[in-house]
């Protein structure tokens, strides 16, 4: 592969900015996340933040990071390159497997890269992808496990391509130990996997761990994996390095205990905590999946995750994402950039092209929230309280803009006289197979959505359109090619108005399914 690009190599190592940071970070401590509040005194922020609502240093740091900022994972794409094939854990809801291209899930990969065949992949994505902003390391083992061939890569893409912001996810056990490194290679961003703060709970997670050359196990494991993963987030955030916290969802062995643990990484600095359902499916051949652990229904996750939004900012998009994937968050387009298929691009990485692609990027953010905050304007005065689930068909770009039959997942919001919010996705099985809807596939559609009152989509067919009203779920395409947030905004004022009027009646809908398993293709 041929590889040119027209900036200079900018500086690949170096230490952060010297701002003020410890106060900053104080202050993202004190206000869960952000540094501005609103009315009630809750930081109306976090990964929902706004520009306004955060401190520049920390608004420049996750404006275009599509995972810690939930406005920009509808516009800016990242990925992730399979260089960290090593772990030193042994998680019971983990199973690494290779060459496989039908789960979507953390641990899965089609192929492992070497450093040097990850810097291409990562500048050939850059070029045909350029609202791809992020690169991150998440595996398929640990990426400190793996230290020279995870930093190589930083080394490598900071030179080529010193526009894209590098990211790390660790489970922490060896993170205090490479925490001077990380600030020294400009990573700002670290993402670390806590599931409890008490070891008695950890020994049901986590078989054994292996550190400094030693095996433990039990509570004694889980209880050196605690401390160490604490010791690390607090160094992260004494250094000004940003830190995402991810917890799965254990029904019966973590779940209440997961408040503790957000107590315990908001009184550290951490950023954000994103809490995730557990993916227990048998046939993924993990210790949970084999034993029957099942993961959390809907609103057993939306319940745990609005208990700990009242300490912490909660991030309710995360996709639990391959640790090869790459595009927008909720697709993968991994299976463009095989190696094979690099090998034969030749790539021009142009970094003033990338910059006015963005430039366009964000006029269209702009007018998104812009959208937004009219549509917020005429539910000025109205009180209600009134709260319904609504789910999105969309392509990206924060429209309503997919087929019904098309879709691989919906968007979740929550409406209510607050406005639009942003909850969750689900994923689901394709409807349509070849033009033609499966009936077996819209009943798990169906199953996925059971708690929403509405579908946005852009266009839906008759018959699925008919079983959805049977099932209680309006099929709602009047805004197709809109805004999302204005367009739910606007629903939400006429279902106010119906009930009001006695047309229609309000009521609570039941519970829905967390898609085990789902396919990431067709």
């Amino acid at each position: 592969m041929q590889t040119t690009h027209n900036q200079t190599e900018a500086g690949a190592v170096g230490s952060h900015t010297p701002v003020n940071i410890d106060e900053v970070m104080q202050q993202v401590a004190d206000h869960k996340g952000c540094g501005t509040s609103g009315g009630s005194g809750k930081a109306s922020c976090g990964s929902g933040a706004g520009e306004n609502d955060l401190p520049k240093e920390i608004w420049d740091k996750v404006k275009n990071h599509p995972c810690y900022s939930e406005e920009a994972h509808h516009h800016y794409a990242r990925m992730h390159v399979a260089v960290a094939p090593a772990c030193n854990i042994q998680c019971n809801y983990c199973n690494r497997k290779y060459d496989c291209a039908n789960e979507s899930r953390p641990g899965v990969v089609s192929e492992k890269l070497t450093p040097e065949q990850a810097a291409k992949k990562v500048l050939a994505v850059a070029s045909t992808i350029p609202q791809m902003t992020v690169l991150g390391i998440a595996g398929p083992g640990d990426p400190l496990a793996n230290p020279e061939k995870t930093f190589k890569t930083f080394e490598l893409i900071a030179k080529t391509a010193p526009d894209i912001k590098l990211c790390v996810s660790t489970n922490g056990l060896t993170l205090p130990e490479h925490v001077e490194r990380l600030s020294q290679y400009n990573i700002d961003h670290v993402t670390i996997t806590i599931n409890m703060v008490d070891p008695e709970v950890g020994a049901k997670i986590y078989p054994w761990v292996y550190y400094n050359k030693k095996r433990y196990a039990g509570v004694e494991a889980a209880k050196i994996l605690t401390d160490r993963q604490l010791q690390g987030l607090e160094m992260l955030t004494e250094r000004g390095i940003l830190s995402k916290i991810n917890s799965v969802m254990i029904p019966g062995i973590n779940d209440q205990p997961l408040v503790e643990v957000n107590k315990a990484v908001k009184s550290r600095g951490a950023f954000l905590h994103n809490i995730m359902p557990l993916i227990s499916a048998p046939e993924h051949g993990t210790v949970f999946g084999l034993t029957g652990q099942r993961g959390p229904t809907a609103q057993e996750l939306k319940a745990l995750q609005d208990s700990c939004e009242g300490e912490m900012n909660m991030m309710r998009h995360c996709r639990q994402c391959r640790a090869d994937a790459v595009g927008l968050l909720g697709e993968d387009r991994s299976a463009e950039f095989t190696t094979d298929k690099i090998m034969e691009m030749e790539v021009n990485y142009d970094l003033d092209s990338r910059k006015a692609y963005q430039a366009a990027v964000e006029q269209e953010r702009q007018a998104v929230v812009a959208a937004k905050q009219e549509e917020l304007q005429t539910l000025a005065g109205a009180h209600s309280d009134i709260k319904m689930l609504i789910a999105v068909a969309t392509k990206g770009s924060g429209k309503v803009n997919e087929h019904f039959g098309h879709a691989t997942e919906f968007q979740i919001y929550e409406l209510s006289t607050s406005g639009a919010k942003f909850v969750g996705h689900r994923r689901v099985d394709l409807y349509c197979q070849g033009g033609y809807g499966e009936e077996d596939a819209l009943a798990t559609v169906i199953r996925a959505i059971n708690d929403c009152h509405a579908v946005f989509v852009a266009k839906i067919g008759g018959c699925p359109k008919n079983d959805l009203k049977a099932a209680g779920i309006d099929p709602v395409d009047q805004y197709a090619n809109q805004f999302i947030e204005q367009s739910a905004i606007a629903y939400f004022k006429e279902y106010l108005d119906k009930v009001a009027s006695g047309e229609i009646e309000h009521i609570v809908k039941g519970d829905a399914e967390i898609r085990q398993g789902a396919l990431i293709a067709a």
